[in-house]
């Protein structure tokens, strides 16, 4: 299949895929995925900063897609414990499955209107994104996915996230059940400025960022990933002090 050749490599790191288990109980760290790399200086410098898990894109469609080759070639630079994460957006079956086959140590991460049979059929650990809209009953769609190992919630923008919009943090019920709360991933628009609020209010298990560490289109700064992932941990400290307030 053109596009989807992978290389003959040895296997690309030993990272466990992203840890289900978050209960608030005492000190937990946030873990961290930095999305849509596409340069090998970007991916080094994510990890150095303290990234638990590197996204690939590979829908054509947008600007950060990267091939399944070159995706490949990148998750050869993560070492042991950094999950790679495959995004797609309504990719043919087949797609996926070479993915998967390829990058055997790879989460997947489904961002478009693929269904939980579709999700699943690879027998891989995903992702399943949700637009967050008024309209959106978070808790249904977290029973209809009740096979994803964690929920991104992203903005509702055209085309398929990456559009660094926020969206209205109150649509997280303060009451959904600890087995829904804890596959939580907050993402959209979050950048060093604002991530804090963010981990505060949505106490998620993750947070995703993608145009919130660039300096342009899949070109990562190093210092706005470093920033980043700082103030994670400062969320997570200020958590520690006090785990029933917001700030």
């Amino acid at each position: 299949m053109p596009g989807m050749a992978c290389p003959n490599t040895p296997p690309l790191s030993t990272g466990s895929p992203i840890e289900r288990d978050h209960p608030r109980r005492g000190f937990a760290r946030t873990r961290i995925k930095i999305c849509g790399l596409t340069r090998e200086a970007d991916v080094q410098a994510a990890v150095e900063a303290g990234a638990d898990a590197i996204g690939f894109v590979l829908y054509p469609g947008s600007p950060r897609a990267v091939g399944l080759e070159r995706a490949a070639s990148l998750a050869r630079g993560l070492p042991a414990f950094v999950t790679p994460v495959l995004l797609f957006v309504n990719a043919q079956r087949a797609v996926v499955d070479a993915a998967a086959q390829c990058l055997p140590q790879a989460v997947l991460q489904f961002h478009g209107d693929e269904t939980p049979a579709e999700c699943g059929a690879a027998g891989r650990p995903f992702l399943r994104a949700a637009r967050m809209t008024p309209d959106l009953d978070l808790l249904d769609f977290a029973l209809r996915f009740s096979n994803a190992q964690a929920l991104l919630l992203d903005a509702p923008v055209e085309g398929w996230g990456g559009g660094g919009k926020v969206f209205d943090w109150s649509l997280i019920a303060a009451d959904l059940p600890h087995d829904v709360r804890s596959r939580l991933v907050l993402s959209g628009g979050l950048n060093p400025a604002n991530v804090i609020d963010g981990v505060l209010h949505a106490r998620p298990f993750a947070v995703d960022v993608s145009s919130g560490v660039e300096v342009g289109k899949g070109i990562k700064d190093a210092e706005l990933m470093r920033r980043f992932c700082l103030a994670v941990r400062e969320a997570d400290a200020r958590l520690a002090l006090h785990p029933n307030r917001e700030t």
